[in-house]
């Protein structure tokens, strides 16, 4: 069933019951704040968004968090750093991520929309939900940049941004109280668990990696420091998700 977005094929449809729509949880593509875009090369196969602007109130915006560039296909690569999957077919991919939660559709549906994105939803065993894009060629230079033959690998130069986290944290982030916080991992893709730690210390949030006999595989963030930088990076909740579902 497709919920929203615009994509190579189908056309936007309003979401089901289920999702009731909040209001936007992302502003307009193809326009920053107080500015046209400004894009740079990355190292994933796609283009990131340039420095960081300062809101209306005139608070500078963290270097790097969510809140400092526009939505870009670029950013696809958190949900790569956790659970999430990309195939390709002929020269076009398709990304796709298993989610817990009904929030979590709504949230991912309407990320995916705000860059372009035609995305659907179907459940799936153990009250779970898949959700997916259409196969796109918008894709193609991010499963390229992360699949080696069908094993999916971080490339070489990944960092995490504010916006990566975000996807990542709405799609598998999980809050254990009082000062701890997991992102979940795919359970298969052991050759990204090490280079996804290195990119977590790198942002400032070294964590602790649960295989999955400990509950895992997971990163837990543990300490109010380093929670507190995950949700400075990650900016406010979407509206959609619980209000103890994100870090504050």
């Amino acid at each position: 069933m497709s919920l929203s977005g615009l994509g190579d094929t189908g056309k936007a449809q309003p979401p089901p019951a289920l999702f009731p729509a909040p209001e936007s949880d992302t502003p307009t593509p193809g326009r920053r704040r107080g500015g046209a875009p400004q894009n740079r090369p990355q190292q994933d196969g796609s283009v990131q968004n340039g420095p960081p602007q300062t809101d209306d109130a005139g608070r500078q915006l963290v270097f790097f968090g969510a809140d400092a560039a526009e939505p870009a296909v670029a950013d696809l690569a958190g949900l790569l750093a956790g659970p999430g999957e990309v195939v390709r077919m002929g020269g076009t991919a398709r990304l796709s991520v298993q989610v817990d939660a009904a929030w979590r559709v709504h949230v991912l549906v309407a990320e995916l929309a705000s860059r372009g994105l035609a995305a659907s939803w179907e459940p799936t065993e153990g009250a779970r939900h898949a959700v997916r894009t259409s196969y796109t060629r918008v894709l193609k230079p991010l499963a390229a940049a992360w699949l080696h033959g069908t094993t999916k690998r971080p490339p070489a130069a990944f960092h995490l941004t504010g916006r990566r986290l975000r996807l990542w944290l709405a799609a598998a982030g999980t809050p254990e109280p009082p000062d701890c916080f997991l992102l979940r991992l795919g359970a298969d893709d052991h050759e990204c668990w090490e280079p996804i730690g290195v990119a977590l210390a790198s942002a400032g949030m070294a964590g602790t990696l649960l295989g999955p006999a400990e509950g895992g595989p997971a990163y837990r963030i543990i300490g109010r420091r380093r929670l507190a930088r995950l949700a400075e990076l990650v900016g406010g909740p979407p509206n959609a998700a619980p209000v103890d579902a994100w870090p504050t």
